[in-house]
């Protein structure tokens, strides 16, 4: 089988579940963590008679998405009916968007292998969640639970852009890490607030003519997303090869056997029936109303990389790490505001701050070591007080105890001898304690110098100044 002779073509739908405390047209609380069935009322439930009223916070995140999306903003939205049966659909029909979705014609840059790619998005529109069905394995019984039945979403269609899994991916976190800053999705595929629908198929190179796609459906994890592709774009190309075709369907990924299989025959639009939802009146975006949000806006992603490189010096790599999250930016900023080394402050949120973080399973909002106790503790090994190596068992105690660095620097004696009468003081008596060594190195066997040093360390506890230790033994040896 030659992969090389082929095409991938991939085209991405994400349902992204909104941040607002109620529901899009009703007032249940959207917290789903709740007892089955305890978080519903007659409009969420489709009951006879009810209408449902419009959640204005889920209009402001569209826009907010859009405009960061490179979209065009839908004038006059237009809600309809998708009509279908299933036991986790109450009213038998879901209220969504068709032909005047909020946002249009959008994109997203995305850093491929070595070069920008731009993936283009078709549509974004408002719509509401279904519940939920669960299975018991225990019994043939199936439940459903409808507190999730109107959630908010938004879903993201991109048009058939992506030509890797890799790409896919890329795409992906990049429209996570985007609404997350915009805070209107916690980003979290696990929990299904963040939910991936892939479109594939594959065509021979030179073809003018798309292949049979099939739907992924059931990936929750970024690493789940790309094996599936992988999985489904080897399959498409095995069936090619066999001299077989290509049927168009839904599949569902199976993480624990890593394969698909089919669920159903793939839907046309047609399929559901849309047509106007007679309960809603069309909601009329204004420029006026775009102009409020965008005002709100906080800088973007791909904005605060370059601002991190410029402005405080840093390589890519740093900077792309560093604007992962607006806590982890604004942890950095806040450090830079009180210490003006960025790349060694920078070392450090990448390393010991990170793991740390990992460690404790905790958010930077709840850390110990606060931007201030990081700076404190790096102007320490500035001024000499404390060495690098002094610094990660304080970083530690700061992160166990949560004092500052000053006070763990007094209250544990740790602070660097510098002086140097001290520091000769504890050197004479290593070297007289070790005449072999000395006579080794005199004897032009240099290497035992890191023996003595280490011995001099072991003599002070690590408190030397090592810069000034090595000068002073090289200096009492010659």
């Amino acid at each position: 089988m030659s992969k090389e002779i082929y095409d991938v073509v991939i085209g991405l739908e994400v349902h992204a579940q909104l941040l607002t405390s109620t529901k899009i047209f009703c007032g249940c609380s959207t917290d789903t963590g709740l007892e089955p069935n305890t978080n519903t009322c007659p409009v969420c439930m489709g009951m006879p008679g009810v209408l449902p009223v419009l959640n204005k916070r889920v209009v402001d995140c569209g826009i907010k998405l859009g405009h960061a999306t490179n979209c065009r903003i839908t004038e006059d939205n237009i809600f309809a009916r998708k009509n279908y049966f299933y036991p986790d659909l109450p009213k038998g029909y879901q209220i969504t968007q068709f032909d005047e979705p909020i946002c249009t014609d959008g994109y997203i840059d995305i850093d491929g292998k070595g070069h920008a790619k731009r993936i283009r998005i078709n549509r974004i529109h408002m719509e509401e969640d279904a519940g939920k069905n669960i299975h018991d394995v225990d019994a043939p019984y199936s439940y459903v639970d409808y507190n999730r039945a109107g959630v908010p979403l938004l879903e993201i269609v991109t048009e058939p852009d992506i030509s890797s899994t890799d790409e896919a991916v890329a795409y992906l976190k990049d429209l996570r890490q985007l609404m997350q800053y915009l805070n209107i999705c916690d980003g979290n595929m696990e929990q299904g607030s963040l939910r991936c629908d892939a479109n594939v198929s594959v065509m021979k190179k030179g073809a003018e003519v798309y292949g049979t796609r099939t739907e992924l459906k059931n990936m929750n994890s970024f690493r789940n997303v790309q094996k599936a592709l992988e999985f489904e774009i080897e399959r498409h190309i095995g069936l090619i090869e066999s001299g077989g075709h290509v049927v168009q369907e839904t599949r569902l990924w199976n993480a624990s056997s890593n394969q698909t299989f089919a669920m159903r025959s793939k839907e046309e639009s047609h399929d559901y029936r849309y047509f106007p939802e007679p309960d809603l009146v069309p909601i009329v975006i204004d420029e006026s109303w775009i102009a409020e949000i965008v005002q709100k806006l906080p800088e973007l992603p791909r904005e605060k990389r370059q601002r991190f490189m410029q402005q405080y010096s840093l390589p890519s790599y740093d900077a792309d790490v560093l604007t992962q999250t607006t806590g982890l930016a604004d942890y950095f900023e806040q450090c830079a505001g009180l210490y003006d080394r960025p790349k060694e402050i920078s070392n450090w949120i990448m390393t010991e701050v990170l793991r740390a973080v990992k460690d404790e399973q905790t958010g930077l909002k709840d850390f110990k070591v606060t931007p201030g106790m990081l700076a404190g503790m790096l102007v320490l090994i500035r001024k000499g007080t404390i060495s690098g190596k002094m610094a990660k068992d304080i970083f530690e105690e700061m992160l166990s105890t949560g004092k500052g660095p000053e006070e763990i620097v007094k209250d544990k004696g740790l602070a660097q001898i510098s002086g140097e009468e001290e520091l000769k003081d504890v050197v004479a008596c290593v070297l007289e304690e070790h005449p072999a060594e000395v006579n080794k190195y005199r004897q032009g066997k240099t290497q035992v110098m890191g023996f003595l040093v280490g011995q001099v360390m072991k003599a002070t506890k690590g408190r030397a100044n090592p810069k000034l230790l090595n000068e002073i033994v090289k200096e009492m040896l010659s």
